[in-house]
């Protein structure tokens, strides 16, 4: 039996193609294949080598063109057609990209692999908007959390540990169920006038951002109508906009805020957006 070729679980990075690694880079250049989720820019597979195959295999949050099962059949199949594929996801292929699940089919039947890392969204996206995730005095943990379950269930999660106010907590793919996500955090005990970043697009030039607080994100969110993907970072960090951030323009209606995008809240949250 012919030798398979080796598999690169290559992360892509938050969207902008500067981002993307130059070992990333490099092995897209030489690819005879390309295996590539939606969330993969344009721009980023225009580095790929002109000649190589590509496959679509469209994995996007509650919206599957194969099913995982499927997926990790492609990769097996291509390994033994080709000598240099790289499985391109967004972000870090080891943070909510299942890519594990792939390393563990592709070392089950023998076929050598190899993982690239990625910025993760988090990192991208609060970067973008000049943020940080930990910063002494407010934050001494960050903590990645899944805000997406199988089967639409809602996500369980240890909700006391997550409710702690020195840990920013960046949350994956919890547009759909940040009502759940942010009435547990209350429950147990983070304050509602907790800064809340929601990023959409995060590092493309279709990003859209707004700050709320935790008391209030339901609703901005129903109001703004934003749309996955989108990155939710939940802390005090989120403070540090006012001093470290890019202007916001306010695209919330005119009567929600006069021009000069002044609160109508007691607690002086500002609900705005601003376009890359």
């Amino acid at each position: 039996m012919q030798k398979p070729g080796r598999i690169y679980l290559v992360g892509a990075g938050p969207g902008d193609p500067e981002l993307l690694t130059i070992k990333a880079a490099r092995l897209l250049d030489r690819a005879d294949a390309v295996i590539y989720d939606r969330l993969v820019s344009d721009e980023i597979l225009e580095l790929a080598n002109p000649f190589a195959e590509r496959v679509y295999v469209g994995k996007s949050t509650g919206s599957h063109s194969l099913k995982q099962s499927e997926i990790n059949t492609l990769l097996v199949h291509m390994a033994r057609k080709h000598c240099h594929i790289v499985r391109l996801k967004g972000g870090d292929p080891y943070i909510f990209g299942r890519g594990g699940e792939e390393a563990e089919w592709l070392s089950l039947h023998d076929v050598p692999f190899e993982v690239v890392p990625g910025i993760t969204a988090a990192a991208g996206c609060m970067a973008q908007l000049n943020l940080p995730l930990t910063h002494r005095g407010l934050a001494t943990s960050v903590r990645f959390v899944t805000g997406h379950m199988q089967a639409d269930a809602e996500p369980h999660h240890d909700w006391r540990s997550l409710a702690d106010p020195d840990t920013t907590l960046a949350i994956y793919m919890g547009v759909k169920t940040m009502p759940v996500i942010a009435g547990k955090l209350l429950e147990h005990g983070l304050p509602g006038d907790t800064p809340v970043m929601i990023i959409e697009n995060g590092s493309t030039p279709d990003q859209r951002h707004f700050r709320s607080t935790l008391g209030n994100v339901c609703d901005d969110l129903n109001r703004l109508d934003f749309d996955p993907p989108c990155m939710i970072v939940i802390g005090r960090v989120i403070s540090l906009a006012d001093r470290l951030s890019l202007p916001v323009v306010n695209l919330l209606p005119e009567s929600t805020f006069d021009k000069n995008v002044t609160s109508d809240r007691p607690d002086g949250d500002l609900r705005y957006v601003h376009t890359a």
